[in-house]
């Protein structure tokens, strides 16, 4: 199995066309927000990985997320993944991310015994009228 692609978004929407044809519509693509109050505050991101089995691989995976700043880990998420053969499949993952300060979460996702990719994901602070 491999990572295809890993990105901070508002929504997903699945949806089938004619044929064996589906789509991932993803909206509110981001990799920094806004704060929506004062600090400190806690963050909800929604994360999601969408998972590639290569044809005639394994189609049991463990999907884990590790959060951290500053070379500290904030927040974890691990969970069991099966992609069929020659297919793709996604996972949602939300962690609930604590900012004591404006900055930048890094989320390393990794598959057991594959590759990883880092997903950023800033607070900034809100614009001073």
């Amino acid at each position: 199995m491999q990572i295809i692609a890993a990105l901070f978004i508002d929504n997903i929407d699945v949806r089938s066309l004619p044929g064996p044809t589906t789509r991932l519509d993803l909206t509110g693509v981001q990799f920094s927000a806004v704060a929506a109050g004062p600090l400190p505050l806690t963050a909800a991101p929604h994360l999601v990985v969408i998972v590639r089995c290569e044809a005639g691989g394994d189609s049991d995976g463990v999907l884990e997320v590790v959060y951290t700043r500053d070379g500290e880990q904030v927040a974890r998420n691990v969970q069991a993944l099966q992609v069929e053969p020659g297919k793709f499949n996604f996972r949602l993952v939300k962690a609930e991310l604590t900012f004591e300060s404006y900055g930048t979460v890094e989320a390393r996702c990794t598959l057991a015994g594959g590759q990883g990719v880092v997903v950023p994901y800033t607070l900034l602070p809100a614009p001073v009228a």
